[in-house]
């Protein structure tokens, strides 16, 4: 049977996922469950938020003030039930180089700006063309980042003195940051490697404690006690206000909006690449799905909201994401009392924020740009294959030595480039006499299909999923889709692959998403037909032993399936890809 779903009304896409939750039903034990959650993912968010304001170049209030008030429009108007939204460290780099040309007004007027850019793409219902992204492209960009950010990091975590300003080119600022190197400041080094040693120690033998707070905490003990000769929040900044600001809109003019629109326009793309990004994380970890064009429309309201009360950017954060689902969340009231939490904190602990090291909050970021640096995934595509190894290069270098927006632009292109050399391959041509192809009957050969029997379509036990067609990154979230909707609780999977010639990285990992989530719910999952180019992409990106098993036809697969103890019946779908 082939699966079709009505169009959804307008009501039914952009009705947030809170309203969801509450018309499901919403009691006292969800609302416990949502409170540590978002206690949780606060205590994670309260030191992050102040460090990936200061490496942007402001100050860290303003870095709190976006995790407050954006967060909590995130999670009271999106389309996902876990996501987590506030200041992110993709838009450190762009956070910066705005507030390098244009100050912190010509910021927060780019960030208003990218709000309403970001409400349109969601109106619009662009926000289904993010997909089209290659899986390549978003390892690339992600992988870059992570070592722009390190490398703005280095100077606090030495505590090097530089003679004029930091560069903010990679390699100016390399240059620069050896040759201040005799300057290094021993108790801030000594401070960087007590940070990261704590977060490894407790993240290794505590896992469920908030590594970064307790690390954060303990450089700032040590620094207050010691009297270590180290800056600090106090020092550099005179520490933190104890309560929101009122709102204020910022500075605008014609000239001033036309300057900014650049800026505003990589923020919108970048933020819409990074919530969706992270709703799919999430949607991966939980077996939920969001609605992409209500989260960036609660993504614009939020960037809108935020520079009011003089916060930065704010998009959905992975690692925040993750942590909310892994803390047991039910829905987005965790997402909201994560920032009540952030402001409670903020209420009561501003005058010790005083005492937290700068080369302290550093560390935390050293340690975030490590594990988003996506290493493991690197490595797999660089041996996935050349085109998507030249895609993954392209975008990363041009990231770390051009401009982010550039890296995405030109991997992009390059990717689609070489999804039209790939079909044009994989076009097949077949000669002999007569010239005509002659009929055939159904069940001829080994590749034969099965015939039609009316139990397939009334036990779905076993579902018979064939896809059909080139199954690259522009079909991998239809296909995914499909294959999340047909058949409840089955007993077996089977995928007939035989009609797919050429399947990139995105298709695979949308495969090994659906092999992990059906292998977690106890469902065996066979591929049939799987010709040597899809099988070698499938395996090298974990598509294996003992979660899946590969046979050569569906009647094979069908075989071993009724061979298992209570061997169930059988229905199949056709998916085109």
């Amino acid at each position: 049977m082939a699966v079709r779903s009505a169009e959804p009304t307008f009501a039914e896409l952009f009705t947030p996922k809170l309203v969801t939750i509450l018309r499901e039903g919403y009691g006292l034990l969800d609302l416990r469950a949502d409170a540590i959650a978002g206690l949780t993912v606060a205590i994670v968010a309260l030191p992050l938020s102040m460090a990936i304001a200061i490496a942007s170049g402001v100050t860290p209030d303003r870095g709190l003030f976006a995790a407050i008030v954006g967060g909590f429009l995130v999670s009271l108007l999106g389309g996902s039930r876990f996501q987590i939204g506030g200041p992110a460290g993709a838009f450190i780099v762009l956070v910066a180089a705005t507030v390098e040309r244009h100050g912190v007004d010509g910021l927060l007027l780019a960030t208003m700006m990218s709000g309403v850019f970001l409400m349109a793409i969601g109106y619009l219902r662009l926000g289904t063309y993010i997909k089209y992204i290659p899986y390549p492209v978003t390892i690339g960009f992600t992988a870059g980042i992570a070592v722009i950010i390190f490398a703005s990091q280095l100077k606090e975590l030495l505590g090097l003195t530089l003679e004029g300003k930091e560069p903010g080119a990679i390699v100016p600022k390399v240059l620069a940051l050896a040759e201040a190197l005799p300057t290094i400041n021993v108790a801030a080094a000594a401070v960087t490697l007590i940070t990261v040693g704590l977060i490894l120690t407790v993240r290794r033998t505590r896992p469920h404690w908030p590594a970064l707070l307790i690390a954060v905490g303990a450089a700032a003990v040590a620094s207050w006690v010691l009297g270590l000769p180290v800056e600090t929040i106090g020092t550099r900044f005179g520490g933190i206000p104890n309560s929101l600001p009122l709102p204020e809109l910022p500075t605008f003019s014609a000239d001033k909006a036309l300057a900014v629109l650049p800026d505003a326009v990589a923020f919108a793309l970048l933020g819409a690449i990074e919530s969706l990004l992270s709703a799919v994380v999430a949607d991966s970890m939980s077996g939920r799905r969001h609605r992409s064009n209500c989260e960036l429309v609660a993504q614009g309201v939020a960037n809108i909201a935020s520079p009011l009360f003089g916060g930065i950017c704010v998009t959905g954060t992975i690692a925040r994401t993750a942590t909310n689902v892994r803390s047991a969340a039910r829905g987005p009231v965790a997402g909201m009392l994560h920032a009540v939490f952030l402001l409670l904190f903020m209420l009561v602990a501003a005058p010790l924020a005083s005492f937290i090291p700068l080369s302290a909050l550093a560390a935390v970021l050293a340690v975030v740009a490590w594990n988003m640096a996506e290493k493991h995934e690197f490595a797999t595509l660089l041996r996935a294959s050349r085109g998507d190894a030249v895609v993954l290069m392209a975008t990363f270098l041009l990231v770390v030595f051009r401009d982010l927006t550039e890296g995405i632009v030109v991997g992009f292109g390059i990717g689609a480039l070489l999804f039209l050399h790939r079909m044009a391959q994989a076009v097949e041509i077949e000669s002999g006499r007569p010239s005509l192809e002659e009929d055939r009957a159904d069940a001829v050969g080994a590749d034969a299909r099965l015939p039609y029997d009316a139990g397939m379509a009334s036990d779905p036990d076993v579902m018979v999923y064939r896809i059909s067609g080139a199954f690259f990154f522009g079909a991998a979230a239809t296909v995914g889709s499909v294959l999340d909707q047909l058949a409840e609780h089955p007993k077996a999977y089977v995928l007939d692959v035989s009609e797919v010639p050429m399947l990139d990285s995105t298709a695979a990992i949308t495969i090994e998403g659906f092999v992990r989530k059906a292998h977690g719910k106890g469902a065996a999952v066979y591929i049939a037909g799987a010709r040597k180019q899809v099988l070698r992409a499938l395996l090298t990106h974990g598509v294996r032993r003992p979660r899946v098993k590969f046979r050569t036809t569906v009647a094979d697969a069908i075989r071993d399936a009724h061979a298992k103890p209570g061997g169930p019946r059988i229905a199949t779908a056709a998916v085109e890809a």
